[in-house]
């Protein structure tokens, strides 16, 4: 349990301040701190060394909480830590890297996984730029199999496991080409009794790639189609080159958003169409699954379209017999009026 009244009034201020430990430091007697790899309001991600393990790298990502809430509210966020923690360490795929460890100390909570090396998919993006080229279909497509391999394993789990914050960033390429998903900071579990989700470690995602939906904080209704939004949108970052407007500019204006077809020569027409449908701006026109999703991306599936009503041929070419009967009575009727 976390008690900031255990702690003298400068620590709490440290923990409240999310100052990232010293080079050097040792968390649990085993877990040795080289350097800051990731900071931000919620803590920090430090790259470490294993000590039982010589040799082995880890990525230790740090939970502060919040010493304004209540000590109650504290206790909680600290039990769903515990609860999430439990899930990431059972997971197993090839594409996410594997939690080995959780704990807390000093008011904090931490979480111990492998530490994934290589650029990021945003570097990607930013070197691309810098050489005035852009990242070709084909290697975005790689890509997304292996992304989109990885959030079907997690929206598998029972109960079912919601990133909520999918962007370049998050997304590694390891030197043997392999991606990783690397970031676990707003994973969310979906309670099997209710439709809404369980908050576990709080964030709120970026607002690029942040679906309508997810603006509502821990009140909104995210689920799988929140992943497939956000899929979407770091799709069209890397196909385009060029960021997508966030949702409360598209809410503003349904125009803001052209389909990447229309930025670039180099983007089929069904990965366009694709992209833009788990863009949809309600949860309920997006693809229902990554399957369904995975299907359009690749060209093996279409996005079914809503029946409209047709023209008066396309009417007529459906129901051409009853037609001309219909035309056949009414010459009869006029040539019996003229006899």
């Amino acid at each position: 349990m976390i008690d900031a009244a255990a702690l003298d009034e400068g620590a709490a201020e440290a923990v409240g301040a999310g100052w990232p430990y010293k080079e050097g430091t040792v968390l649990r007697n085993r877990y040795r701190l080289t350097h800051v790899v990731g900071q931000g309001g919620m803590g920090n991600v430090y790259r470490a060394e294993d000590l039982r393990l010589p040799g082995r790298l880890c990525a230790v990502k740090e939970v502060i909480p919040d010493l304004h809430l209540s000590q109650e509210l504290r206790d909680q966020a600290h039990q769903q830590f515990l609860q999430e923690a439990s899930i990431l360490a059972q997971l197993d795929h090839p594409n996410l890297p594997k939690v080995s460890d959780f704990f807390s100390d000093n008011l904090r909570d931490y979480l111990v996984m492998d530490f994934v090396p290589g650029k990021d998919l945003k570097q990607w993006l930013d070197d691309s730029r810098a050489q005035h080229r852009q990242l070709s279909e084909n290697t975005v497509l790689t890509w997304a199999s292996q992304i989109i391999d990885a959030l079907s394993y997690l929206h598998r789990q029972a109960p079912p496991v919601v990133h909520r914050d999918i962007k370049p960033s998050n997304i590694k390429l390891t030197p043997d080409e392999r991606i990783k998903l690397v970031d676990f900071g707003l994973v969310k579990l979906l309670s099997p009794d209710d439709a809404r989700t369980i908050t576990v470690v709080q964030g709120r995602g970026t607002a690029l790639y942040t679906p309508l939906e997810q603006y509502g904080g821990d009140s909104g209704h995210t689920d799988a189609r929140t992943d497939i939004y956000a899929l979407g949108a770091t799709f069209y970052h890397l196909l385009t080159g060029t960021p997508p407007p966030d949702a409360k500019t598209r809410f503003l204006n349904p125009q803001a958003l052209r389909p990447p077809i229309q930025l670039s020569d180099g983007i089929s027409a069904h990965v366009s169409d694709a992209v833009m449908w788990a863009m949809e701006m309600h949860p309920d026109d997006r693809p229902q699954s990554l399957t369904q999703f995975a299907q359009a991306l690749f060209g093996h599936g279409a996005r079914p379209r809503v029946a409209q009503a047709g023209t008066w041929a396309d009417a007529l070419r459906a129901n051409w017999l009853p037609a001309v009967l219909a035309l056949a009575l009414f010459v009869l009727a006029l040539l019996a009026t003229l006899i």
